[in-house]
């Protein structure tokens, strides 16, 4: 073992310190979801159309996405040049600092048009530092784990998804109950600040990726890794951003498009969604550390099927849950959509995704990967919903199921890449994809 590997650090402690951040920047990213379905498109947004004003809120959601394959992008690069705890702190940073100031932005009837622009403009900044988040977040759990179970401690970071997801709607709820007027939607984006303290402070007493270490030791470092990794691996960025789709897509659909759904058809309280929401991360926090240890025994693609196919499966009977317009049924069909849909893929994307880059290009590729996939993603609450006013709810539903129908089939063009599965001579699809991690 060289000395830079000596400096391994405690994958557990590793892996909660990444888990921590994510959940901050999951908070700050999804708050702006639920503040879109629920109050932004009266606040800032001039129309006496409930449904127009969903569809603008919708809009602005989607523009933080189409940014998140930038900030993957700097990221990415300067992750594989600088490290990648570095990107980390300046991501976490980044968030904070955009959605405290949404928390005190001026409203339509403040400010006039220049409250949806300065709006629009945050979530901007926002969608860079969210897309800067995750490839930095895996990567440190993935390559500070042990070989063999990479997967589960892979899953940790992953599990910040449904903690700042948790956190948004009971953010939500709590305040609710204590506001009233805007301050409803302003108390959880000024809260923000606390947690992004806390996450700082966590991440600062963490080592270096051993692996960075070693790359740099050994004059590794490329001088544009993102570049490379796109001239070189494309076909794999593209595999990993229709991976994504069943569990990004469903994701919104499940949480921001049924939270407004409800509402313009007038069958439940929105809380109900919420009450779903905050269920089903709930059980993310223990399903994804499941569903990640069982990819170490198994391998990552049977624990990914379970999700996509779920997905193809569920789409219509969801939606015949939510409109029975019943409390319970409502919650059940939200906390299903996440718990089979979302948390079988997700807790194996980066253990999976990490495995089939080599170490020089690593965080780059998983970067791009991940975030290519959010330019899609975040159009699809503004797709579902205008699908809705054109077919019912068959329309956002049949979209559900083609999610899940795209990112299965495309999960046969990728290898498998769990050590368990591989102990016999690697296939040519995977050669080498073990060297370095």
């Amino acid at each position: 073992m060289t000395a830079a590997a000596a400096r391994r650090d405690n994958p557990a402690k590793v892996s909660f310190a990444s888990m921590v951040g994510t959940a901050v920047e999951s908070y700050d990213f999804f708050i702006y979801g639920t503040a879109s379905a629920a109050y932004f498109g009266a606040v800032f947004f001039h129309t006496g159309d409930a449904l127009v004003g969903v569809l603008a809120s919708f809009a602005t959601l989607a523009v933080g996405f189409l940014f998140r394959p930038l900030g993957g992008y700097l990221a990415g690069h300067y992750g594989d040049r600088l490290g990648r705890k570095k990107v980390l702190m300046w991501s976490l940073t980044v968030m904070g600092v955009a959605t405290v100031l949404v928390g005190v932005l001026p409203t339509y009837e403040d400010a006039g048009v220049i409250a949806p622009v300065l709006l629009i403009l945050l979530r901007i900044v926002q969608g860079i530092g969210f897309g800067a988040e995750w490839g930095g977040a895996v990567l440190m759990a993935v390559e500070h784990a042990p070989e063999r179970r990479r997967g589960f401690f892979g899953a940790v970071p992953q599990i910040g998804i449904p903690a700042g997801l948790l956190l948004a709607n009971g953010a939500f709820l709590l305040s609710e109950a204590m506001f009233e007027g805007d301050w409803v939607w302003r108390a959880p984006f000024l809260a923000s600040v606390v947690m992004v303290a806390a996450g700082m402070f966590i991440r600062m007493r963490i080592a270096e990726s051993p692996e960075f270490t070693e790359m740099k030791s050994g004059n590794e470092i490329l001088k544009t890794p993102a570049i490379e990794v796109l001239r070189r691996d494309w076909r794999i960025v593209v595999r990993i951003i229709a991976l994504r789709l069943a569990e990004t897509g469903g994701y919104y659909v499940t949480t921001s498009f049924l939270l407004s759904y409800v509402v313009l058809a007038s069958l439940t309280d929105k809380q109900n969604v919420l009450i779903g929401t905050i269920v089903g991360s709930a059980l993310g926090l223990v399903s994804h550390l499941a569903f990640g240890a069982l990819s170490d025994r198994i391998g990552r693609k049977p624990v990914f099927l379970i999700g996509s196919v779920f997905t193809i499966v569920f789409g219509v009977p969801m939606f015949l849950l939510v409109n029975t317009g019943a409390g319970i049924a409502v919650v059940v069909a939200v906390a299903l959509g996440l718990l089979f849909s979302h948390d079988p893929i997700f807790a194996v994307e980066s253990s999976w995704f990490s495995e089939l880059f080599p170490r020089e290009v690593r965080s780059s590729g998983i970067s791009l990967g991940y975030n290519g996939a959010s330019v899609v993603a975040g159009l699809l609450p503004f797709l579902a919903t205008a699908l809705y006013g054109v077919m019912g709810w068959m329309g956002a539903a049949l979209m559900f199921m083609v999610l899940g129908v795209i990112s299965t089939v495309a999960a046969s063009f990728v290898p498998e890449t769990a050590p368990a599965r591989l102990d016999s001579p690697s296939p040519p699809a995977v050669a080498g994809l073990k060297e370095g991690i």
